[in-house]
């Protein structure tokens, strides 16, 4: 199924789409400075607005830190909860009500690359979101201790 990634990360917009799929859009607050390290722009909840076909969404990114798992980003929609934390240096797992449904890839570049676990039949929404969410935050994340290695060695003339 062919899905439209819609981002554009100076105005901090982003649009997901596809038939037969609901539609996704997350929003940054306009008049925000990017983080360019960021596609939609910030890990900040309060300057994001997330609908799904036009009904309000909750959005939580965490504050992206030393441990991978600072880069989770929940949502809640219609009553279902996701999750998309990295698990490896370039990929995401999406999980759904604590269940793994995959693995998703961006770059940040508006595209967007999963690989759904065996016997594994996404939903619609689950497409829908999961794609959102990889392609407004990006995937993957490096260890803790090569982050903490990076500093030290800024550190250290």
């Amino acid at each position: 199924m062919y899905v439209q990634i819609d981002l554009d990360d100076r105005a901090g917009t982003l649009r997901v789409s596809a038939h037969g799929m609901p539609t996704v859009e997350l929003v940054r607050a306009p008049g925000t400075t990017p983080d360019p390290h960021i596609p939609i722009g910030t890990r900040k909840r309060d300057l994001l607005t997330l609908t799904v076909d036009g009904e309000p969404a909750r959005i939580r990114p965490s504050r992206g830190r030393l441990l991978r798992r600072s880069y989770r980003v929940d949502a809640h929609v219609g009553g279902v909860r996701y999750r998309l934390v990295p698990c490896g240096y370039i990929d995401s797992r999406l999980i759904r009500e604590g269940r793994p449904l995959g693995t998703l890839e961006s770059s940040g570049d508006g595209r967007v690359d999963e690989d759904w676990a065996p016997g594994t039949v996404p939903e619609p929404l689950d497409r829908a979101v999961g794609t959102a969410l990889a392609a407004a935050f990006g995937t993957g994340a490096a260890p803790w201790w090569e982050t903490l290695g990076d500093i030290v060695g800024e550190l250290i003339p």
